[in-house]
């Protein structure tokens, strides 16, 4: 695959086969995603995090369908190569087949996405095999599921191994073309990966995934209240962007800003 082709749910599935690892990254509006993409990030997930790192909220429950919309937009907009999933958020996929697949159409239809995420095992085979059907990819998503945050009691990482392989299994065999494993041991990550067809995408599930995502201000170093084990930070923007600030400030403050250069003549 030549690297500015469009990268197509097929494509997508394909790089297991080839043996490429596949990097994706959350973005959630039209500069952000501009960078990831011109970059060269395989994927960009338009994350239910949102709630977290762009809301200030405790836990992904409280987005919306139309928030997730909203950022869904303005992230397809600005991609031209990278595969674009949106998150169906909680508890669209727990509404019933019909409700599922009419909120997942919306966000194609509205977004311009590629595909959808949902979370969920065995459970959700019949809602990720109806969706398949009406022509909607799904990433699957199993191991720690942050809408599920009370269930689990926190979050915190899943270590049932025949629980993990079976939701793994049962999510590839109802059709989903991709699954995300968070937050699980990475020997059963490893196990996972070899035993289904389909691409594993790691957070905290070791190197033997198919690929990686982390959300993108946890890896620029942007303000979170907590860093998680997995996470690598590549850059350390909230000190950058504080400083430039500071330096804002003095200048306005003791008058060196705006210049000459900065000013309109008659």
């Amino acid at each position: 695959m030549k690297e500015n082709q469009r990268i197509t749910v097929p494509r997508f599935t394909a790089m297991k086969l080839q043996g490429r690892k596949i990097s994706m990254l959350t973005a959630y509006d039209f500069p952000t995603a501009k960078m990831l993409d011109e970059a060269g990030v395989d994927s960009i997930l338009v994350g239910d995090t949102l709630a977290m790192v762009i809301q200030g909220q405790a836990t992904t429950l409280p987005v919306t369908l139309d928030e997730m919309i909203y950022h869904g937009r303005m992230v397809s907009r600005a991609v031209e190569r990278a595969l674009v999933i949106v998150d169906l958020p909680f508890p669209t996929n727990h509404l019933g087949i019909h409700a599922t697949v009419e909120h997942a159409a919306r966000i194609l239809k509205e977004t311009e996405a590629q595909a959808v995420k949902l979370e969920g095992g065995a459970d959700q085979a019949e809602v990720i095999s109806a969706l398949v059907n009406a022509g909607i990819p799904v990433m699957g998503h199993v191991g720690l599921r942050p809408q599920s945050v009370h269930t689990m009691g926190g979050f915190k990482v899943q270590r049932d191994e025949e629980v993990l392989l079976n939701d793994a299994k049962a999510v590839a065999q109802a059709g989903a073309f991709g699954i995300v494993l968070e937050c699980i041991p990475a020997t059963y990550a490893k196990l996972i990966t070899e035993e289904i067809r389909i691409p594993t995408i790691g957070i905290g599930a070791g190197a033997d995934c198919d690929g990686q995502v982390l959300v993108i201000n946890d890896m620029l170093g942007l303000p979170t209240d907590c860093k998680p084990r997995f996470v690598k930070t590549y850059a350390n923007l909230e000190s950058t962007i504080s400083d430039a600030v500071k330096s804002y400030c003095r200048d306005v403050q003791d008058g060196s800003f705006p210049g000459p250069e900065h000013t309109f003549a008659e």
